[in-house]
């Protein structure tokens, strides 16, 4: 199997953000990822699980939800990684942007910890568009009011010994309506560094969206 590989530049309201397309032959759909606080395209889970998902026949849109000079005042500030509301505008923004392309495939969304939150806000406010979320290692009670709205079904993936995290997500999963799912992934901490955990992620994610994106 065969991918095509390009790097996008973005208009998401007054910025431009950059991001990196994988388009597998006979493309079944496309999953957009929504890093974390801290994070972007680069990062070597999200990269991971994406290539797991090209495999699968997934297309996968990795992109950064800050622009350069965003990044470099986070870094200092930490102003951006939760402003959960601008990070799902970006989202959004990307979201519609690719619905505007010629060839447009069925979407869902990919997000690791605030971008979990930033995905279901998304979700919420797209429902006729979005058909699947992932959440891994997230931040779903973020998304507040919007839970209830959320359509799209959803898979929440929590490692076993990130026992605050895995609440959080209890929490947040008592307020959803939509089909969902609360996986916890037994010996993996936050960001599932253990030997075979991101696999695991990988493989579930794969699954949910194989079995929800039409």
């Amino acid at each position: 199997m065969s991918n095509h590989e390009l790097e996008l530049k973005i208009p998401v309201g007054n910025v431009i953000v950059k991001g990196n397309l994988n388009l597998p032959d006979q493309t079944q759909g496309i999953i957009l990822f929504a890093h974390g606080s801290g994070s972007g395209r680069f990062s070597p889970r999200n990269q991971y699980v994406a290539r797991e998902l090209n495999k699968s026949r997934f297309a996968t849109l990795l992109f950064d939800l800050l622009t350069m000079d965003e990044e470099q005042a986070d870094i200092i500030t930490a102003q951006y990684r939760f402003n959960i509301k601008l990070l799902a505008q970006r989202l959004l923004g990307a979201t519609t942007w690719l619905k505007d392309q010629p060839k447009t495939l069925s979407i869902g969304y990919f997000g690791a910890s605030t971008g979990a939150a930033a995905a279901l806000i998304a979700a919420a406010k797209l429902p006729k568009d979005i058909f699947a979320v992932v959440s891994r290692g997230g931040r779903p009670d973020l998304a507040g009011n919007y839970l209830h709205d959320v359509v799209a079904p959803t898979l929440l993936l929590v490692g076993g010994l990130d026992t605050e995290v895995i609440e959080l997500n209890r929490q947040a999963q008592s307020r959803m309506t939509n089909q969902n799912k609360l996986e916890i992934i037994p010996g993996a901490t936050h960001l599932f560094e253990e030997t075979g955990k991101l696999e695991i992620v990988a493989r579930l994610a794969a699954n949910w969206f194989l079995q929800y994106l039409r």
